[in-house]
This record gives C-alpha cells, sequence and structure tokens, in this order.
C-alpha cells in the first residue's frame, strides 16, 4: 500500500510542473507534460487546474495546450526589479525617457486589468511614478486604452460589453457607449490619450506594441504631469514613442515581458 500524498508533496510536484512549462514557453499538452514529468495524467491534470485557478498556469483551448501564467510573470517582474534586471526592452525606455524628459511606461492585458511591467521615470524633480508588477484599470489609462483597441476581437467586444467604467479622475468616460467609440478612435488613429482619467493632473500618450497578427503584445506610454504637458505637446512626442515600440515589437521575445 502506497503512502498518503503530503501536502508538500503537491507543492513539489506543484512547482516541478511550473518548472517545466518554464522550458516549454510556445505551450505544452497534456499528455507531454505526463510524459516529461513522470507524473499520472490525472495527476498534472489536478495540478494544472489548480495552478489555473490563480493565473499561475495558462490554458489555450484553441491548441490544448498549458503555458506559464501572468501570476508568474508577476512575480518574477517583482524580483527583477528589486535586483536591478535590465531586460530587452529597458534601453528602448531609458532613450525614450531621456528625448520626452518624461516617465515611459509598458504594460500588458491580464484579464480585465493591465499589468504594468516596465518602468522607467523622467530625468526632472517631479515625475509620474510607476510600480512593475502591480495591476491598473483599462478603462481610463492610455496604455489600457491600446491594450483593448488592440486585443484579439473577441477579447475586445467582451471588454466593450463588461468592462466597469469606474470613475476615477475628473474626465473618466463613464458612458458604454462614448467608450465604445473612443477604443474605435484609438484603432484608427493608433494612438490614445488620457487627458487626467485615471489621476488628476497627469496625463499620457499611449500606443501599441503590435505582433505580427495585428494584436497588441504590450502597451508603451509616455506619462507626464498636466502643468508641464499641455495635450498639444504630448501629441508632439508620438512619433517617437510609436518608433519606440516598433522597435521593441522587434526586439522583444514572444510572450510576457
Amino acid at each position: 500500500m502506497s503512502a498518503p500524498t503530503t501536502a508538500s508533496d503537491m507543492v513539489g510536484k506543484a512547482l516541478r510542473v511550473l518548472t517545466l512549462l518554464g522550458g516549454h514557453p510556445g505551450g505544452v499538452t497534456l499528455s507531454e507534460l505526463a510524459r516529461v514529468s513522470g507524473y499520472p495524467t490525472s495527476t498534472c491534470y489536478r495540478l494544472l487546474k489548480s495552478l489555473g485557478r490563480d493565473h499561475f498556469v495558462a490554458f489555450d483551448a484553441r491548441t490544448k495546450q498549458y503555458t506559464l501564467g501572468l501570476r508568474v510573470y508577476q512575480l518574477g517582474q517583482q524580483v527583477s526589479q528589486a535586483h536591478g534586471f535590465t531586460g530587452v526592452a529597458l534601453p528602448v525606455m531609458r532613450r525614450l525617457a531621456e528625448l520626452s524628459r518624461e516617465a515611459v511606461l509598458m504594460s500588458v492585458l491580464d484579464g480585465d486589468r493591465q499589468l504594468y511591467i516596465h518602468y522607467v521615470p523622467g530625468p526632472q524633480q517631479v515625475s509620474v511614478r510607476g510600480e512593475p508588477g502591480r495591476h491598473g484599470p483599462v478603462h481610463c489609462t492610455s496604455m489600457g486604452k491600446v491594450l483593448v483597441a488592440f486585443a484579439p476581437r473577441e477579447e475586445r467586444e467582451k471588454l466593450l460589453d463588461t468592462l466597469e467604467l469606474t470613475p476615477l479622475a475628473p474626465n473618466t468616460i463613464t458612458d458604454r457607449h462614448r467608450f465604445r467609440a473612443e477604443i474605435d478612435k484609438v484603432r484608427a488613429e493608433r494612438h490614445a490619450v488620457a487627458d487626467e482619467e485615471h489621476e488628476a493632473g497627469i496625463r499620457a500618450l499611449g500606443v501599441p506594441i503590435v505582433g505580427p497578427d495585428g494584436t497588441a503584445r504590450a502597451a508603451l506610454s509616455i506619462a507626464a504631469p498636466a502643468f508641464r504637458m499641455p495635450v498639444s505637446d504630448l501629441l508632439g512626442l508620438r512619433l517617437a514613442l510609436t518608433n519606440a515600440a516598433h522597435e521593441l515589437a522587434v526586439a522583444l521575445p514572444t510572450g510576457p515581458y
């Protein structure tokens, strides 16, 4: 008779599954994961379901493959920031911050929120602050708007229908028809402006980092205090921001950044 499985056994198995998934960035099927891990298929399935509930694992119903979820990346990013890792994106973002003299941020879509993944402060004494590893809204930020606008069509439509348009600042769009029109405008112009919509006194310009399929892999923005940055001046930085996004679209590896 085999010994009962303890909680520590299951934690160890779950960590091994996560480690194996990290070696398959393109995704792996349940049967292949069971073969590589040596665990029974039923055990792998239970572990994946449990890890998936908290977004440590993501499942693509179309390909039937599992990958690491954004929660793993969120934790890793917090460690990365603490230890000073730079990554592929930060050199480009630093150049943009020097050029614009304002803060530069990057985020990815995580469900109905955005996850901030990189931040470079502006060189001036008063600068917008960002916190990589934290979530933020998408309906009232420049990066959030482009992430919605350039999400896959089904996901975009779902967000347009279900997002809570919570008023957070003087100019937050809270009317659903107006928000849909805003997203249509963002898709047409390929940039978004947030003019004191998320926080009073803050303006931002965001653009998508678009993959080969035309959907946003991430978003990039320049954010500045409103007293220093009129909307017209902010729009004057659009070319530099767009060029940086194009550079990142080529340079960044597939998957979360």
